[in-house]
């Protein structure tokens, strides 16, 4: 960060801030990219926010991390792309005085992302097949994406990136529209099950007594079919916002009234 704003400064923090745009595309499908990488790293959360001393420290410790972390990044990568166009950003790195130890940095932070992802996957495949441990599951993950890095063509990141966001946004947005505003949610299956006398009214009870609630559901698949619709039809005004609003309003009116169910 040092280095690359040293050599704004050298080219002029003015020329850099009025330099026209390329016209590629609009902001908010600009936008879309920025989302992207960030909101496929929010399924973590829930998986480390539960080890948190209470709500507010989780919720403090989540936003501090996530905004911190992605507006240096973003920040650093406009630095980048504005010192130094045309040039890719290993190359830009290792240009830079330093470059090398913060390139091997962030090799380094690679391990603990890919140990992030495989914690995370082994969590969701447990509360989906509770007879395989977590560790099984984890196992099973990392085997199966080590192979699968192996022959994938890592290169395409950008549209994996989309791919995850059409998924993610609207779930989000559900999830937001449905919990807003709202204390004492039961989030625990089998409690709420005990609580209510088995099945939840409006859900389907599976085999092992967790239930999906089809409402929820169905909003979530169609804001993802939204997602796809708008960004091949509609790029100019973005995928993400325009779904994640109108997930997050579906959600919010079709939702039950009591709040004490999730």
């Amino acid at each position: 960060t040092w280095q690359f704003l040293g050599l704004a400064h050298a080219k002029g923090f003015d020329a850099l801030w009025n330099r026209p745009g390329e016209g590629g595309m609009s902001v908010l499908s600009a936008l879309d990219l920025v989302i992207a990488m960030p909101i496929s790293w929010l399924p973590l959360v829930a998986d480390f926010s539960r080890h948190g001393h209470n709500g507010r420290a989780a919720l403090a410790g989540t936003w501090v991390g996530y905004a911190i972390a992605n507006i240096w990044c973003y920040g650093l990568g406009v630095l980048v792309a504005l010192s130094l166009p045309g040039a890719d950003l290993v190359s830009a790195l290792l240009l830079a005085q330093g470059g090398l130890i913060a390139l091997g940095l962030i090799l380094i932070d690679e391990v603990d992302n890919a140990y992030g992802d495989v914690y995370s996957g082994s969590m969701a495949g447990h509360s989906l097949l509770p007879r395989w441990s977590a560790r099984r599951w984890g196992m099973v993950l990392a085997g199966a994406c080590a192979g699968l890095a192996l022959i994938l063509p890592m290169h395409s990141l950008e549209p994996f990136l989309l791919m995850l966001s059409s998924v993610f946004v609207p779930l989000y947005g559900v999830i937001i529209g449905r919990m807003a505003g709202r204390s004492g949610v039961v989030l625990d299956t089998e409690d709420a099950g005990a609580k209510h006398g088995g099945a939840v009214p409006g859900s389907a009870a599976g085999g092992d007594g967790r239930r999906v609630d089809r409402s929820a559901v169905l909003i979530w698949v169609s804001g993802v079919i939204v997602y796809h619709a708008l960004s091949r039809l509609a790029p100019a005004f973005g995928a993400a916002v325009p779904t994640l609003v109108a997930t997050f309003v579906v959600a919010w009116a079709t939702r039950r009234a009591g709040g004490d169910r999730a």
